[in-house]
């Protein structure tokens, strides 16, 4: 094997690690951000009715509707941090992904 072809042959082990360490952030990030929108899905059931008259009912479902309010708006804030952070893995992981399969071409080249 060549200087050149051992170089590459590094660089492509090299970027093949960078890739899966950029892939899993990724993963991570696409996770967190499902599981708030999983639990912002949550938020939109109503309470269980109960046999509480009908005042209580009605006092019960406005102080859920408020909570759920609140609730949502943390995590839409919360929501959006997520999204900035999967959408930067993201552009890390297709730039390292690139990369990998430009070393891989030089390699096919040389070989």
């Amino acid at each position: 094997m060549t200087d050149a072809r051992k170089n590459i042959a590094i660089l492509q082990s090299l970027s093949q690690i960078v890739l899966d360490s950029r892939l899993a952030t990724l993963r991570n990030a696409a996770d967190a951000r499902a599981a708030s929108l999983d639990r912002l899905a949550d938020l939109s059931h109503s309470p269980v009715a109960t046999e509480l008259p009908e005042l209580a009912a009605i006092e019960v479902a406005m102080r859920y509707h408020r909570w759920a309010d609140l609730k949502r708006a943390e995590i839409n804030l919360t929501l959006a941090r997520q999204t900035a952070t999967w959408l930067d893995a993201r552009a890390e992981a297709r730039t390292a992904f690139g990369k990998t399969e430009a070393l891989k071409g030089v390699m096919r080249k040389l070989s």
